[in-house]
């Protein structure tokens, strides 16, 4: 019997309408994901498979729950021995080193509030985090662009006591915790805390920043019963299953990994797969796909847009049962191709930094592709308009949780430090997300795009989603971001900034085709009046598209 029937009734659902209604989670008094599962898995099946850990280089490294256990005693000792404690905050970029899944565990057992931090971040980045958490130590890969970025900002950051790295090589310890060697050295042995020291469910555990589409980042909090939220995650979305190989294409210091990386998963007893790769290269990634013989799998949109432009029937995907998507919208031309090429369907979810997975693709029901899918139990969500109004199927509108009064698992506690953020985002019980969606007649819920994304051109609202999914259909572009234009008679025109495909070159006539292409596609006011090829799109360190970037430009005249 697994850990996860401990939190949830672990029943045969006949139908989503029996999911949505009846699933239950049972949430313990005190929950601490580090002592009730990983430690809990170490007591019970000690040489349980829980990580395996590869590069592109061939190296392998695969770690038992026993082994987590001990090794995250270790870190727990060495952080107290450092004068790290509960409440403390801690900012790790570790990219995809073992010490990143061993790090987020000591702190939890210990109460520490773990910030999840990209290597990509600039100084002014850093330093904009480490000042506005109070962070009190930074974890990091010893590279040395990495250090030197958290070394151009050490001495403006008056909390910062502590910088430990994570390398192979020598430390200059006068400057850095050498955090492998001084781990090494520190007991096995751990207690697990009693009265002050020990850790509530609504203590503060996790701290993420928002990936900065628009304005600076906002610290999105969690507190400990943020992990049992997504058992949905990863059981009924992911799939996932005990002793399986599940791989999500995600950074550590993204929210994806929280997402696919560490919780659900471990919960449910599956092998999370740790692929520390430096640059994504989507040969390397199809190589080591076939290699692992992996069960599920899960990458935001931009991976498999890369990966319909490859021959896959060169890869193994045989031993994969499920495929999942998240980050942003899949573009329905994905979908297809993806399922042409490999017999897999790929199920898209939809969540935020700020939550677990609200909405999904169940396996109760047909996948209608570019569509986020239904409700999560969890969560009440419906389309409103600004005021909190329920609106009718078919009408766009704000993606709201109704239910955030309950503060139901998964949801996020606030915005840390922002009342304006939170007064905003939580009115009168309810939660709006930021985002714009319609529902069909048959409770599929359909992406439109951020509410600062919405184009409004002639008196037509246009999503930027569903011309992007147009031009998407175009051999020649790879990647889109469609965004509003300024424009002295219309106000705002739309605008198509692509990056095309291998073979592809910038020129009048493809613009002309792309345009009769949209025209064709979908209703013909939608078109992209502008047309811009680039090498790159700007995005954020999680792989979202900043078309908040684009905007300012244009408006600046750039």
């Amino acid at each position: 019997m697994g850990l996860v029937e401990r939190y949830i009734d672990d029943r045969e659902y006949a139908s989503y309408e029996d999911f949505k209604a009846n699933y239950r989670l049972r949430i313990p008094e005190n929950f601490n994901f580090s002592y009730d599962i990983i430690d809990e898995w170490a007591r019970l099946e000690p040489d349980k498979p829980a990580l395996l850990w590869c590069d592109d280089h061939g190296h392998e490294r695969e770690f038992s729950f026993g082994e987590l256990s001990r090794l995250s005693n270790q870190a727990a000792n060495l952080y107290t021995q450092l004068g790290v404690g509960k409440g403390d905050f801690v900012l790790l970029m570790l990219k995809q080193r073992p010490e990143a899944w061993i790090c987020i565990l000591a702190l939890i057992k210990i109460g520490a509030v773990c910030i999840p931090a990209t290597f990509q971040l600039t100084p002014k980045d850093l330093e904009y985090r480490i000042q506005a958490a109070g962070v009190k130590m930074v974890m990091a890969v010893d590279e040395p662009e990495i250090v030197g970025h958290v070394d151009a900002v050490r001495d403006r950051c008056p909390t910062l006591q502590h910088v430990g790295l994570v390398g192979d090589g020598p430390i200059d310890e006068s400057r850095y915790v050498d955090f492998r060697r001084r781990m090494g050295e520190a007991s096995p042995q751990w207690e697990r805390p009693t009265g002050e020291k020990a850790t509530h469910n609504d203590d503060p555990m996790l701290i993420y920043f928002t990936s900065g589409t628009s304005g600076m980042p906002k610290m999105v909090l969690h507190d400990f019963t943020y992990p049992l939220g997504h058992i949905v995650t990863a059981k009924y979305w992911h799939r996932v299953e005990e002793g399986g190989r599940h791989l999500v294409m995600a950074d550590s210091g993204w929210a994806k990994f929280g997402w696919g990386k560490i919780f659900g998963q471990w919960i449910c007893g599956a092998v999370i797969v740790g692929y520390d790769n430096d640059k994504f290269s989507p040969q390397h990634t199809l190589e080591t796909i076939s290699r692992l013989k992996l069960t599920t799998f899960c990458a935001p949109p931009t991976i498999y847009r890369f990966f319909i432009k490859e021959d896959l029937s060169r890869y193994d995907f045989s031993t994969i049962k499920h495929c999942t998507i998240a980050g942003e919208p899949l573009n329905p031309e994905v979908f297809y191709q993806f399922k042409k090429a490999t017999g897999l369907e790929v199920t898209e979810g939809f969540g935020q930094s700020e939550t677990n997975v609200m909405l999904a693709n169940y396996q109760w029901f047909p996948i209608k592709p570019g569509s986020m899918g239904k409700p999560s139990p969890l969560f009440d969500v419906d389309i409103t308009d600004d005021e909190g109004n329920h609106l009718e199927d078919g009408v766009v509108g704000n993606v709201v949780v109704r239910n955030a009064w309950q503060h139901p698992a998964g949801l996020f506690r606030e915005y840390y430090k922002a009342p304006e953020a939170n007064e905003k985002s939580f009115r009168n019980g309810i939660y709006f997300t930021g985002d714009t969606a319609w529902r069909d007649g048959e409770g599929y819920y359909w992406f439109v795009g951020r509410s600062d994304d919405v184009i409004k051109c002639s008196g037509y609202r246009i999503g930027p989603f569903e011309v992007e999914s147009a031009l998407l259909t175009h051999p020649s572009v790879l990647e889109c971001a469609v965004t509003a234009a300024p424009d002295p008679i219309r106000g705002q025109v739309v605008k198509a900034t692509i990056v095309l495909a291998r073979g592809y070159s910038p020129s009048d006539e493809l613009k002309k085709e792309l345009q009769n292409h949209v025209k064709h596609t979908t209703a013909p006011y939608k078109y992209p009046r502008v047309v811009e090829f680039v090498e790159e799109l700007p995005k954020t360190s999680s792989g979202k598209i900043r078309r908040v970037q684009i905007r300012q430009a244009d408006a600046a005249g750039k």
